[in-house]
């Protein structure tokens, strides 16, 4: 007896109704990347191992899915070398990986197509990555990701559009109650500087990216761990633990970095980013600006992103920032960039859980032709024909089944009108238009129905 089929942990399957609010998930942000002058791209599932290696902190290595070698994968391997455990070994087995994220396979791309490419470019990318991640609510193996990304500019003005763009998306979907919070590694890197840590940035900047996720003693025992003396952890408390508005977390911040050109540098750039927003006729609503926001990929230089729904249980749905060098790994320096991301997936699971998807997201079918015989099937092809030259999307129910389970079909798709066809229906060519929502029916000539549907 074979066994049940089933799915890799943290991997899912997405049926018609999931896949039709997802597409208007997709559909709505592609669209205002589209307003904002973005391009589509697409890069490989899998990229060479040695592509995506470096680019993520240790922690980010480790959850690379590799790919064994194809054919006899062990063939030149000795038994020394697989004596030597999985770390070594495996660049002897993996040449290939499947993508962490977007942003480092669109760095190679930039690299790869530097002078067919006019910059800035701007490019949006819509693909699913792979993570070696623990399953959990929120959090997925395979996930796709919505990345907008401009490249070959320093101009603050992509990271107030990153702003814009945000708020315009969240408008649309119709969520009200969310935070953009924000931040930058230039005051994240003085904060490191004053609290006598500037040889351990990374080690600092890990430990307060967990700040939500283990709370502020578990992340001072890290610092600890870490080899931070005490008097430098309290420090760090005190910034951890600042709060107030926009402006307060500045005057607080200024005095702190008062004596550190980079953190002065980093606060020089947050208000310039704030100042070009409200130039655009927006404004700071929904913005807040965080000292704990740390982000743990290491490539960002300058500004940093994460978008939090307040009211929905999922943490955070979208999150980029500024990188000054990413593409100088693959061999081109000095060409700065700055992108940010909507996580799909979580977005799916906000929507849900705030119940506002649009109810027509999902109308598949507008139109369904139910027919009692034959006959009447062999009547609608033409019918059929004239509904969808019409724009009305439309099907015709492929057997003479009882017309119960023909109506019990249009309601399990959510179809609106069902037209039902049989022999008084073909003598007259006035045909049954049914609204499955009110449950009124009508006796109309095609081009009737056709004008009633499209109207409504």
């Amino acid at each position: 007896m074979s066994n049940k089929p089933s799915l890799p942990k943290g991997t899912r399957d997405f049926g018609p109704e999931k896949m039709v609010k997802r597409n208007y998930i997709l559909d709505t942000i592609k669209a205002t990347f589209q307003k904002f002058g973005f391009q589509p791209l697409e890069t490989p599932s899998m990229e060479n191992l040695d592509v995506l290696t470096g680019k993520y902190g240790d922690e980010g290595d480790q959850l690379i899915f590799k790919i064994l070698n194809s054919g006899d994968y062990l063939s030149k391997v000795t038994q020394d070398e697989i004596n030597e455990g999985s770390k070594p070994l495996t660049s002897k087995i993996c040449e290939k990986a499947l993508r962490y994220d977007l942003t480092v396979p669109f760095a190679r791309f930039v690299v790869m197509n530097r002078n067919e490419i006019t910059f800035p470019f701007k490019r949006y990318q819509v693909q699913p990555v792979w993570r070696a991640d623990r399953p959990q609510k929120g959090r997925y193996r395979e996930f796709y990701q919505c990345d907008a990304d401009v490249v070959g500019t320093d101009s603050l003005l992509c990271e107030a559009e990153i702003i814009l763009m945000i708020k315009e998306v969240f408008t649309n979907f119709n969520i009200a109650d969310y935070t953009i919070k924000i931040n930058n590694r230039k005051i994240l890197s003085g904060i490191a500087e004053v609290v006598g840590a500037a040889d351990k940035e990374t080690d600092l900047f890990v430990a307060i990216d967990k700040l939500d996720k283990i709370g502020i003693d578990k992340v001072a025992d890290e610092l600890r761990e870490k080899g931070f003396e005490e008097a430098n952890i309290n420090k760090v408390k005190e910034v951890l633990t600042t709060s107030g508005s926009i402006e307060d977390t500045f005057t607080f911040i200024e005095n702190l970095l008062a004596n550190s050109e980079t953190g002065k540098k980093g606060i020089e750039e947050l208000k310039e980013i704030f100042s070009i927003v409200q130039k655009t006729g927006s404004n700071l609503k929904n913005i807040g600006f965080d000292l704990t926001l740390a982000r743990g990929l290491s490539y960002y230089t300058g500004a940093i992103f994460e978008v939090k729904v307040n009211n929905a249980s999922i943490g955070s749905v979208s999150g980029g920032g500024r990188y000054d060098n990413l593409t100088g790994v693959f061999g081109l320096p000095d060409v700065s960039g700055v992108g940010f991301s909507f996580g799909v997936d979580r977005l799916y699971d906000v929507l849900e859980e705030l119940d506002i998807f649009p109810n027509d997201t999902l109308k598949s079918t507008e139109a369904l032709i139910c027919c009692f015989d034959q006959e009447g099937i062999e009547y609608s092809y033409p019918l059929l024909t004239k509904l969808r030259n019409s724009g009305i999307k439309s099907e015709l129910y492929p057997e003479a089944a009882k017309i119960k389970k023909q109506l019990n079909y249009a309601n399990s798709k959510f179809v609106p009108y069902v037209i039902m066809i049989g022999s008084n229906e073909m003598a007259t060519g006035e045909l049954t238009l049914k609204n499955m929502v009110t449950g009124e029916q009508a006796n109309l000539t095609i081009e009737k129905i056709i004008e009633s549907i499209s109207t409504n």
